[in-house]
């Protein structure tokens, strides 16, 4: 059990760069990215964006969370989808 939990942690690190700043929803914006799709749920809590751009093989997909009981109040995240 250990050998996958540790396995799939070193799959999950790998990807991520230490220099490289988390993707937010400006930041993809004002790299040119374009929104592909929305959709939200009945409550209007939580949303997920979905966005592409021409030069690139994959989409990003943001997913955002609006709770008063938190700080922050919005919790973003956003990953690319391959």
């Amino acid at each position: 059990m250990r050998y996958w939990l540790g396995l799939f942690g070193l799959c999950v690190w790998s990807g991520v760069s230490a220099a490289e700043p988390p993707r937010t929803i400006g930041r993809l914006l004002a790299e040119g990215w374009d929104v592909a799709g929305y959709v939200g749920t009945f409550d209007s809590r939580s949303t997920v964006i979905l966005f592409r751009k021409k030069d690139v093989n994959f989409l990003v997909q943001c997913s955002n969370l609006y709770d008063v009981t938190r700080n922050p109040r919005v919790i973003s995240n956003c990953y690319e989808l391959h």
